[in-house]
């Protein structure tokens, strides 16, 4: 039976992927759990610390809005808007720091047309159409026999893994701006904070390189499939 869901195939060629996603998930929420504990000397929240690198870095067309949710801090790009969970810019804690300053990374990114961002946000419509459009030709290219089609459904899918790879440099370099940015305005201080910072960046890095192995085994395991049906 090749629908993935019920192939034990798929189970051995996703299984690790699960692992390591939750793994990832509970390295990220025990590190952020860690440092959100931890008060910055700075005593400045994520809101604070947003505007004051908002303004140090002549960012002045960036807005900073709120959103629900946790752990959901963004910047947008399209709109050039921060977006703060209510956790982080209310908390003068290490964590909120580390957070608001990695997004901010990214409006720096996007003020000086940092080229693998633009790359990225290009990439989008892709494999939004890819991650939707591959999964369907795969299905009916099994189901009717048309290989070719599966075939062109599996290249599609890929789509998805090239984002994660993709993803992985845009916010490493992120993460680099921002620890720069804390440390050279004086709102992280001492080796303490900046190992708080490295560790709540560090695991959230994790999960984009979780995100890529999943996406890469998916596309193996439909490899896999088609040239069995091959055989």
């Amino acid at each position: 039976m090749f629908f993935p869901y019920f192939n034990v195939n798929y189970m051995i060629f996703m299984i690790p992927a699960f692992i390591l996603m939750l793994l990832t998930s509970w390295y990220v929420k025990a590190a952020y759990t860690k440092w959100s504990q931890v008060p910055a000397r700075s005593r400045q929240t994520g809101l604070e610390a947003a505007r004051r690198l908002i303004n140090s870095g002549g960012l002045y067309d960036v807005k900073i809005e709120g959103v629900s949710g946790k752990m959901s801090d963004h910047y947008d790009p399209r709109t050039k808007t921060l977006r703060l969970s209510q956790s982080v810019a209310q908390s003068a804690s290490v964590a909120s720091l580390a957070i608001a300053a990695h997004e901010l990374g990214h409006a720096i990114q996007d003020k000086e047309d940092y080229l693998p961002l633009r790359f990225r946000g290009a990439l989008v419509p892709m494999v939004n159409i890819g991650s939707t459009m591959g999964w369907i030709f795969i299905m009916i290219g099994l189901l009717l026999n048309w290989m070719n089609l599966a075939w062109i459904g599996v290249v599609a899918f890929s789509a998805g893994a090239f984002f994660a790879l993709v993803t992985i440099p845009v916010e490493l370099n992120a993460s680099a701006r921002a620890k720069k940015l804390l440390a050279d305005s004086g709102l992280i201080v001492g080796r303490d904070e900046q190992r708080g910072v490295n560790h709540v960046l560090n695991a959230a890095a994790l999960t984009y390189v979780a995100a890529l192995v999943t996406a890469v085994l998916q596309v193996l395991y439909f490899i896999s499939l088609l040239t069995g049906r091959r055989r």
